[in-house]
């Protein structure tokens, strides 16, 4: 595959740098919406060609340089045998571990094989130039959603409660979850992803050497096994500020920058031979053009001194984003060398 992102992530020079977006296949894209007035995302995620079609949508409405499947980083505890239901308001767990006394676990991997299913069907139909990102949620992610009960609205107070109460008991929690992402990421892989994505959207919650502690071990781990298969891999620890200092090639192949850390302080502190992915702030889009404009000048300055480098944004796309500013600046990138 003649593949800009492959090529960036192998360490060969391109003409540009690769662009795609976290949450690209979903809210921002008009496509997307008219899909979801008649399915729902349970709908959408577990039939084959609808979640083939909406992984899709950005590469031919956005003009991105790959597709990131079309998923959850919940299905984990989905298929660890904890009741989730993926409501309007966000994914809600029946039984929260915080008011679990003993959590015990029935993983039902088989439970994930829709998703390997969509995989086929997306690499069945894809254009021949585009990869396919596969993912999942870092253990600490996972686990402070498991914990609190609710997906979105929350500040995870009872999850990081949880962690500093019950911190022998997460241990045995912590090694659950990443055997289960482990086998999760290698069927990905055997399915046909050219690149995987660890998202660690929380990795903020807690200090840093609590984290490096407790979590980076499995991030390693997970790490690792990807790696062993030839398969590039990208971890986004969001909100680990200074912390980047300590991710090294051992850790990841590129690293993804949340928009709180400049992305030129972030290529000071972090090691040299892992590449930076990120980080517009995704609430630039709500400004006019010519604001906007004024950003991507930094970015494509710091492209054209960093070869290592994949343009995306420091989080996802927000609700609300104008797709026409979502179309806007992966055209200027384009362009704009």
């Amino acid at each position: 595959m003649n593949s800009i992102l492959l090529n960036t992530l192998k360490g060969k020079e391109t003409e540009r740098p690769p662009i795609w977006y976290m949450r690209q296949a979903g809210r921002v894209l008009p496509s997307y919406m008219q899909l979801k007035e008649k399915y729902s995302f349970w709908e959408m995620m577990k039939d084959k060609e609808l979640a083939a079609k909406v992984t899709l949508l950005p590469v031919y409405d956005l003009g991105v340089d790959a597709a990131i499947l079309f998923s959850d980083i919940l299905v984990i505890p989905y298929a660890m045998g904890m009741g989730l239901d993926f409501t309007d308001k966000g994914p809600v767990f029946e039984n929260p571990l915080k008011d679990i006394k003993e959590p015990k676990f029935n993983p039902q991997p088989e439970k994930l094989e829709y998703i390997y299913n969509a995989i086929d069907e997306i690499i069945k139909t894809r254009p021949a130039d585009i990869p396919l990102i596969g993912f999942c949620g870092a253990p600490l992610t996972v686990l402070s959603f498991m914990i609190q009960g609710l997906g979105s609205r929350s500040n995870f107070q009872d999850s990081v409660i949880y962690i500093f109460k019950e911190k022998n008991k997460l241990k045995k929690i912590i090694d659950a979850v990443t055997e289960l992402s482990v086998e999760y990421a290698l069927n990905q892989i055997k399915h046909g992803v050219e690149v995987f994505q660890l998202f660690e959207t929380n990795a903020g919650l807690i200090p840093n050497e609590l984290y490096f502690e407790l979590f980076l071990p499995s991030v390693k781990k997970i790490s690792d096994a990807v790696r062993a298969t030839g398969t590039p891999f990208i971890y986004f620890p969001k909100g680990l500020g200074f912390g980047l200092k300590e991710v090294n090639k051992d850790i990841c192949d590129f690293v993804s920058i949340d928009w709180q850390t400049p992305i030129n302080e972030a290529r000071k502190i972090i090691d040299k031979e892992v590449g930076l992915q990120g980080n517009l702030d995704p609430r630039i889009l709500f400004a006019d053009k010519k604001s906007i404009e004024k950003e991507l000048v930094k970015y494509r300055n710091f492209g054209r001194e960093n070869k290592n480098w994949i343009f995306n944004l420091g989080h996802g796309f927000l609700p609300e984003t104008p797709f026409e500013n979502a179309k806007f600046i992966t055209d200027w990138m384009k362009n704009n060398r």
